[in-house]
């Protein structure tokens, strides 16, 4: 490994999203370092109990113990989605306390964060590290294990007591997020691979390529970092589709539809790009829909058209008919990452290659030729040889904290809750500025406004002990937050406009203390959404909002909504005091007159859009945003070659999705649903078409 990219930035990334990893062994093998030797060169920690003084080798502290542990207290730490941190306490004989730091997994009720107390009483029952994993959380629960087995060693004396990151360390290694690509010794590769396509990640645009490589009897393989495919959103977006012409949809403007992307993106984006979705997302609709007829003919696609899909005009926003979504007769949704692996694995006998990272790309004079990748599993380093090109389908950077805050300060900002793919760690954003491509100068944050949090959480990162920056909600998204009530700031004033798309409310917060705000609406909920009319998945809430009322009671019972009988009982509740509660219950009674006269005087929010607050009970909830991705990537042209500098292509490499830029900047156009999957698997097939020459 070079000097600039230290042992612990790569493998935390690599490891990232890995259930299963070694923390020792195989993990010093893909570094190229030893890990256990590494801990022994550094100057012993200093724990709670004092176990060992600076410096003390692993025997020396075994010689000094007379029961099977050294009494004292231990931390260690090991990768799970973030860095869990594991501190055990022992007397002679037994582990007497076990605490557990997860802040920096997954929120939500089946995952990371909720695996903490079963996962620690099972290590004190066990007195051991050998225990089960907890369901939905078995990447937690590895590391968990992990660190736990480094605890009981060090208690043993068995290994020297580890020595955590200080913040300083942390810091100087996100000074500079990209750093130099990793040198790797020829005799460190123990494995080569030849094939024709290399795929680089099995998400939305990595298998939709691979399935439309396998249909066509092309030689390809894909690698995953991640121990499954990635989970992706059920909708996409597609242009003019046969089955829009099947509900009687005329053509799309498409003029308009290109002003409106130009506009929302100011200017930045690139319309060649574009026209590549607009003209080519059609036959994109066609494949997968061939491909649910062979493996899923029992599905059905609708389409969100007529008046499902008009937003009032009274804000000129424009939204094309292009959300086509799949559903079974009982309800069901489709994955069609199932329907993909079936056709990869099935029809063309490519297994993926999971636990497989990319290292870096490699090049053959000026075209690139494959890349380097490391077997987690293994710690085996291999040299893919790709006659035909390399397609980057790695997704963005939501999972990297570095790159979130150097390249995206204001997204970060205003963020509470990271609900992205927790494998998105920017690698083959890095391993194509290794080599020369051009990447998008802006951010292009994909904002949901539904990180709901309790009182007094800020938005942006907090620290956690073992050095992890994560994101402060506790929850995921919370899609009752989309819609445009009142919403206000700590001091209790109103501060903007409520209506307009999902990111508009986070990045209006940017302005007020803690960049978060409050959500505030009354009885009349059931019938107010259904006169706001939201579009896209917001549309949950008005198509069912009982279920919307149940979840925030679920919310109530966790600490992070509130519900009463009057307006100043509920600012009590929400945590307003003196002036600010004031300020409170006078914007509360100033919306109220608002509404009576069905004018935004204040604002400027259209009158279908404004809401009463006068029939109890009154609800009230804070958040910030919910971030799903990022979409600032390597610049490509309309082929889906990537692109250096000057704008040429690199001959052998390719680029879809949240790995790709150009399309999406500063913002992502959530007033066009399913558009950021549809472009994504426009361009995966692209990808193919020209890597193999079927196009020019």
């Amino acid at each position: 490994m070079s000097k600039t990219l230290s042992r612990r930035d790569f493998l935390k990334g690599a490891a990232a999203g890995v259930a299963g990893i070694a923390a020792m062994g195989v993990l010093g093998a893909c570094s190229g370092t030893d890990a256990t030797t590494a801990a022994a060169s550094e100057p012993a920690g200093t724990t709670a109990g004092e176990p060992t003084t600076a410096g003390q080798t692993a025997a020396e502290t075994a010689a000094a113990k007379t029961g099977t542990y050294i009494p004292g207290t231990y931390s260690a730490t090991a990768q799970g989605i973030g860095t869990v941190l594991v501190t055990m306490t022992f007397d002679e004989e037994t582990i007497t306390d076990v605490v557990l730091d997860v802040s920096g997994e997954t929120a939500g009720a089946n995952y990371g964060q909720a695996a903490a107390e079963p996962l620690r009483e099972a290590l004190m029952s066990a007195q051991s590290a050998e225990v089960d994993d907890v369901a939905g959380a078995s990447i937690t629960s590895n590391a968990v294990k992990q660190a736990a087995a480094k605890c009981i060693a060090q208690a043993k004396g068995e290994i020297p007591v580890e020595t955590l990151p200080t913040a300083g360390d942390t810091e100087a290694a996100a000074a500079d997020w990209l750093g130099t690509a990793p040198e790797i010794a020829e005799s460190e590769i123990t494995e080569t691979w030849d094939t024709d396509i290399l795929i680089v990640g099995a998400g939305n645009g990595g298998l939709c390529a691979a399935a439309y490589a396998a249909k066509k009897g092309l030689n390809f393989r894909v690698i995953e970092k991640g121990t499954d495919p990635a989970r992706v959103r059920g909708w996409y977006g597609a242009i003019d589709s046969e089955d829009a012409a099947a509900v009687n949809e005329p053509p799309v403007d498409r003029a308009a539809l290109r002003n409106e992307l130009k506009r929302y993106a100011s200017g930045k984006c690139n319309l060649r790009v574009w026209n590549t979705w607009i003209n080519e997302s059609a036959a994109m609709h066609k494949f997968i829909k061939d491909c649910f007829a062979q493996y899923l003919p029992d599905a059905t696609v609708e389409v969100t058209a007529g008046e499902e899909a008009v937003w009032p005009e009274a804000q000129g926003f424009y939204f094309p008919v292009c959300e086509h979504y799949w559903s079974l007769p009982d309800g069901g949704r489709v994955d069609r990452q199932d329907v993909f692996r079936q056709i990869v694995e099935q029809e063309a006998g490519v297994p993926i290659d999971f636990q497989t990272t990319l290292v870096k790309l490699e090049k053959n004079g000026d075209r690139v030729s494959g890349a380097i990748a490391c077997n987690l599993a293994t710690g085996a380093y291999i040299r893919i040889n790709a006659a035909q090109g390399v397609l980057l389908a790695a997704g963005g950077y939501p999972h990297n904290s570095a790159m979130m805050e150097q390249l995206d300060p204001l997204g970060t900002a205003v963020t509470t809750s990271n609900v992205s793919w927790p494998t998105d760690t920017g690698d083959g954003i890095k391993a194509a500025k290794w080599l020369g491509a051009a990447m998008q100068a802006e951010a292009a944050p994909m904002l949901f406004d539904r990180g709901i949090v309790a009182p007094g959480v800020d938005a942006g990162y907090e620290t956690t002990a073992a050095g992890d920056k994560v994101f402060r909600a506790t929850e995921g998204q919370f899609n009752l937050g989309t819609q445009p009530f009142l919403k206000v700031n700590r001091h209790g004033l109103r501060f903007t406009n409520e209506s307009g798309t999902y990111d508009m409310m986070p990045y209006a917060a940017y302005n007020q203390p803690g960049h978060v705000y409050a959500s505030v609406f009354d009885a009349g909920m059931p019938d107010d959404v259904q006169r706001f009319h939201t579009l896209g998945c917001s549309a949950a809430t008005r198509k069912n909002p009982q279920g919307q009322l149940d979840a925030f009671e679920k919310q109530i019972e966790k600490g992070n909504a509130f519900k009463a009988d009057t307006l100043e009982e509920l600012a009590d509740l929400m945590g307003f005091s003196g002036e600010s509660k004031e300020n409170f219950l006078a914007t509360c009674a100033r919306y109220n007159e608002l509404f009576d006269k069905q004018e935004d005087e204040d604002f400027g929010k259209p009158a279908y859009r404004l809401s009463a607050l006068k029939t109890a009970p009154f609800y009230g909830f804070w958040m910030g945003a919910c971030i799903l991705t990022t979409e600032q990537g390597i610049l490509c042209n309309e082929k889906a070659q990537v692109v250096d500098e000057a704008g040429n292509a690199i001959e052998g490499l390719f680029v879809c999705g949240d790995n790709a830029g150009g399309f999406f900047v500063d913002n992502y156009p959530c007033l066009m649903p399913g558009v950021a999957m549809g472009r994504t698997m426009t361009f995966a097939i692209k990808a193919i078409k020209i890597a193999s020459g079927e196009e020019a």
